[in-house]
């Protein structure tokens, strides 16, 4: 059997890494001192009259706690583009690479489980990821001294190559979960943005995954 593990939430923190890159980079403490400057020197006139540009300060702040993988929901970002050049241009490597894992032994977990299923199962990491997320993510996945083999990075446009490629797969994203191949297994990996999400197959750490494949082999055998 083919068994697929999600590097995004499953094995790395993606989102809580987000959030820290975020504020230590984004978040302009700032704002409200450059403010501050324009109302006092204004000369007692309205400083948005004499400083246009304080109407044009963007204000980046954290909107609220993640509990979707809609980051705009969570982060104020001018627009998609701005996020999308946070993430894959300016900062990939101090988020997908330097991101902690998702639990404090993940990766302890995963080598012991594919020492165990590597003789009669083919295990491979996937990850969805764009651009300079892939060197940020071979990077993390390396100083975890992971053993898998096999990594698989696909997109919106090349999903299905990742579904070609397993029979069961560990994921967190939701929409992985909510749609899927009828000819495939998808175990929920919970987390705090899948929670609403329901699944026949759910856990809620790496280690519990072994005893869940084994009932699940029980029932396709």
């Amino acid at each position: 059997m083919r068994i697929g593990i999600e590097l995004n939430g499953v094995l790395r923190d993606t989102i809580d890494k987000f959030k820290q890159t975020y504020e230590k980079y984004l978040i302009d403490e700032e704002y409200d001192d450059k403010l501050k400057t324009y109302e006092s020197i204004d000369n007692g006139e309205d400083y948005k009259e004499v400083f246009p540009q304080a109407e044009t300060l963007f204000k980046y702040e954290v909107l609220s706690e993640v509990d979707s993988m809609d980051l705009l929901k969570h982060f104020a970002f001018p627009n998609n583009d701005e996020l999308y050049n946070f993430m894959y241009q300016e900062f990939p490597m101090q988020i997908f690479g330097h991101a902690p894992s998702a639990e404090m032994a993940s990766f302890n977990d995963l080598n012991d489980l594919y020492i165990k299923l590597r003789d009669g199962h083919d295990l491979l990491i996937v990850s969805d990821e764009i651009g300079k997320s892939k060197p940020a993510s071979l990077f993390f996945i390396s100083k975890f001294g992971c053993l898998l083999e096999k990594v698989k990075f696909y997109s919106n446009q090349t999903i299905k190559s990742m579904w070609d490629e397993v029979d069961v797969l560990l994921t967190a994203n939701p929409d992985l979960l909510l749609n899927y191949p009828q000819n495939k297994i998808v175990v929920k990996y919970e987390t705090k943005y899948n929670k609403h999400v329901s699944s026949p197959y759910t856990i809620y750490s790496l280690k519990e995954f072994e005893s869940m494949l084994e009932n699940i082999l029980k029932q396709y055998s």
